[in-house]
């Protein structure tokens, strides 16, 4: 074989041939694995600054509101079918004044409205309820613009007063015209629903239940008939059954817990069993318990977020105290009632409470040191 025939021949026959890559798959390129490209900073993004806890909850200022509207509402038409329409009118006078002040001073002050979140809502209609139906229309206004306008709204707003507007206004009111805001009707009796004030001709003035307490009597009716809410009073708190059901519901959905309520009641029941002013113990210590606005203000005017502790112990400690001065006015005060002039004692007292029961701080240095 000459060499030229070596050259050409097949390349088949040599052994390096068998394992050779054929042309076209050698032309192609190796594929390297693709590296996911880096997310960058956008400067135009839109980012939502808060101040801590950076917590989300459904829970608002305006669903409180309405749990504590909800809550109302029972007691509200037990009053309004005890006392007749013109329950009704006093409630809505009330609670029209309220958003009203707010929302006129805020508008003067050039400041948010805030009526949308329903805190005046549930103050005027806290002021209502505690009224007795036969007041003239003019007292729920005066009552309510003093409770937004000097209580509520000149020490900050929401959140910044430091006792409870409607009870504020209540004493206010109590102070100012004694004699109207003692004068209750007998149940039933149905006073003129739209009348601008009612005339002593049109009811029948009746004994509260307090004022028999008082003199060491045990209230007539029988204790079913004052649980339920047939007796003489003021609008809302009448029905002891009706109020225990709306405390039961706040707490239900977290809006209340119970630490204030029970050691507010607790407190009552064991002063007045144990120092009773009546030989009927146990008749006599219910009576102090489901009469007057015990119940309506141990639940929900006692338990105001911002008159009110913080911690457990401080709000036992609160609630023991509501309850002491409570039965020292019922006692050896001039008034038949304590609630409102206790709790409003307790509101002064509340960030000396809360001084006193904060919890151990772990792992701090103490200053000075």
């Amino acid at each position: 074989m000459t060499d030229k025939e070596k050259t050409t021949a097949p390349a088949e026959d040599t052994p390096a041939a068998e394992n050779s890559v054929p042309a076209e798959a050698a032309a192609e390129p190796v594929k390297e694995p693709e590296i996911p490209a880096k997310k960058t900073f956008d400067p135009h993004a839109t980012l939502t600054v808060s101040t801590s806890p950076h917590i989300k909850s459904p829970v608002t200022t305006r669903s409180i509101m309405i749990d504590v509207l909800i809550a109302l509402v029972p007691a509200l038409i037990w009053g309004i079918y005890v006392f007749g329409l013109r329950a009704l009118t006093v409630v809505l006078v009330s609670v029209a004044s309220a958003v009203a002040a707010e929302a006129v001073y805020e508008l003067c002050m050039r400041k948010p409205v805030t009526i949308g979140d329903c805190s005046a809502a549930v103050t005027g209609l806290l002021i209502g309820l505690n009224m007795p139906v036969t007041v003239p229309l003019w007292m729920p206004i005066i009552g309510s613009v003093f409770a937004i306008v000097i209580v509520k709204q000149l020490y900050g707003g929401l959140g910044k007063n430091f006792m409870n507007p409607a009870l504020a206004a209540r004493a206010f009111l109590m102070l100012a015209w004694p004699s109207l805001m003692t004068s209750v009707p007998m149940p039933f009796i149905n006073p003129p629903a739209l009348a601008f004030s009612v005339s002593t001709a049109d009811i029948t003035a009746s004994a509260t239940p307090m004022q028999f307490l008082k003199n060491g009597l045990i209230p007539e009716g029988g204790l079913f008939n004052l649980l339920i809410g047939s007796k003489a009073g003021c609008i809302g708190e009448i029905s002891a059954l009706l109020l225990l059901a709306g405390g039961i519901y706040l707490m239900v959905r977290k809006v209340i817990t119970w630490h204030i309520p029970v050691s507010y009641m607790v407190t009552v029941a064991a002063i007045a069993y144990l120092f009773p002013k009546s030989s009927y113990k146990w008749e006599f210590t219910a009576a102090e318990l489901i009469c007057g606005g015990l119940i309506l203000g141990a639940v929900y005017m006692a338990t105001d977020y911002a008159t009110s502790p913080v911690t457990a112990r401080g709000r036992l400690l609160y609630g023991v105290g509501c309850g002491a001065i409570t039965m020292l006015i019922r006692y050896f005060g001039g008034y038949a009632e304590g609630v409102t002039f206790a709790i409003l004692i307790m509101n002064t007292l509340v960030w000396y409470i809360d001084m006193v029961t904060k919890p151990t701080r772990f792992g701090g240095v103490p200053s000075g040191k």
